[in-house]
Formats: C-alpha cells, structure tokens, sequence
C-alpha cells in the first residue's frame, strides 16, 4: 500500500477556506501522496534538487546545474529519514507499473476519509499513465478534491483531451523544461511562478498563494498566481538572501517545520 500523509501546516489551513469546507464535512481530512524529489520530476530545471544517499545510507543534497532556488522538498528528504524513507517507498511501488495497476494501487490505498488530497507535497508526474491514473482516481472519487502543481506539461496537455474534471485542478509550475508551454496562449495553462520579494509579485501583478487555497480551489483554476520562495537555499545564492531579507521583514514565507509521513 502507498503511504499518504496528514496535511502539514499549509495545506490543513485549507480547512478555513468555505468553497472546500464541502469537501471536508463528516470529519474528512486534507492529505497528501508524495514521491522522491528530483528522481520523480522528469521536466525539472530549475528547482532540480536530490537527496542522494551513499554506501552508508548518509544523504545529501544534490542541485542540479541550472538550480537557482533548491528543492525545499529535497531538503526535507536528507533530514528526515522516516520522510525520505516513505516518499521512496511510494516511488519505489509506482514506476514501472501498468495504467491499470496504478489506478487500482491509488485507489486501494486512498484514505477512507479522504476530503482533499494534494498530489505531490514532494515530487511529480513522472510518467503519462501516471497522470492518467490520478486523474481516474479523481473521476472515481467525485466527493474528494484533488490537486496538484506539475512541471510535466506534456502529460497535462495529453490530459487534457479528455472532459475537464471539477475535482481535478491543476497548476503549471514555472521552472521546468518546458515553460514555453505555459507561455504559449494556445493551451491557456494556469500557471505559479515563484517570486523572491512581494514587491516583485505586484511587479507581475500576481496574487501571492500563502496557504495553497489558490492552487486547491477549483474557481481559481484558471488564475494565475505566486509563491513565495521558502525552504533552505544554497549559501551565497540570489535565492538564500531573499530568504534572509523575507526573515528580516517578518513576512510570512514558511509553514511549520513539522513533517509528517
């Protein structure tokens, strides 16, 4: 069975947000389906980040040589061993799987009282027929809201040849290898970019996203918006000073550092 996880501090403020408090009546609960960073992200670029474990099962982290602001969810990965642990075991299970297989996987292992799920709190859509089992699993759950930010845009274009599901909103995130695909007019994908200052997400006209109800409610999927840049940051790094300059203004950029698995 995979292993989901309870809403970390972000992700549980959805419970105050009253266009989802209908998908969490009856005591049903936010969660969320993780994978290993960077190793299940295949249109990764500048986020592109790893925890990579050595002979002796120590980890650290691994940038990739376009990074310009570190994976927060990679770090998590190399200091938290149950989380690392978990999140390759839901990698380790999937790839390589048939459609169907995946389908039936998710399905079974989908939380009974499942409200919300964030798809990929850590990882991506690795693969089309993964993409296309999530998005049957959403089809065979209409009662449960799904969402899910992706850098793997062919697949979400390939998904969306088929009818637009209510409970299955996705984002494109800036980033990626294929960003020209969020820049083409054509395809009309809802995009997050992240920004370093608020100044610079007015400067877009971008709302900033801080406690993921833009990205989750289905009446803003077609609303651009930003995120704050959060995580640790390589030192020296433009990212790692507006970290610095966000923590020195007191302006609300992290969530609690509690992580569940």
């Amino acid at each position: 069975m995979l292993k989901f996880s309870k809403a970390n501090a972000k992700i549980e403020a959805l419970k105050q947000v009253p266009e989802l408090a209908e998908y969490l009546k009856d005591k049903r609960k936010v969660y969320s389906l993780d994978l290993l960073s960077g190793y299940s992200c295949p249109s990764a670029h500048e986020c592109l980040s790893k925890a990579v474990a050595d002979e002796n099962g120590k980890r650290t982290i691994r940038d990739g040589k376009h990074t310009k602001f570190r994976c927060f969810s990679a770090s998590q990965e190399v200091q938290y061993t149950n989380v690392y642990n978990s999140r390759k075991h839901n990698f380790d299970l999937l790839r390589g799987k048939h459609l169907n297989d995946m389908i039936v996987l998710l399905s079974d292992s989908l939380p009974e009282n499942a409200g919300i799920v964030r798809i990929h709190v850590a990882g991506d859509f690795f693969s089309r027929d993964y993409m296309m089992a999530w998005y049957t699993v959403a089809m065979l759950n209409p009662n449960v809201l799904f969402y899910a930010y992706t850098k793997s845009l062919r697949y979400w274009l390939e998904v969306n040849e088929y009818p637009i599901l209510e409970n299955f909103v996705l984002t494109a995130s800036y980033g990626g290898r294929d960003d020209h695909l969020i820049d083409d007019p054509t395809f009309s994908l809802r995009s997050a970019k992240v920004v370093f200052s608020e100044a610079e997400a007015e400067e877009l006209g971008l709302e900033i996203d801080h406690d993921d109800s833009h990205a989750a409610r289905p009446s803003m999927r077609n609303q651009d918006f930003a995120l704050l840049i959060h995580g640790t940051q390589p030192k020296g790094t433009e990212a790692a000073e507006a970290l610095k300059l966000l923590k020195k203004n007191k302006v609300k950029h992290s969530y609690s550092r509690k992580v569940t698995a």
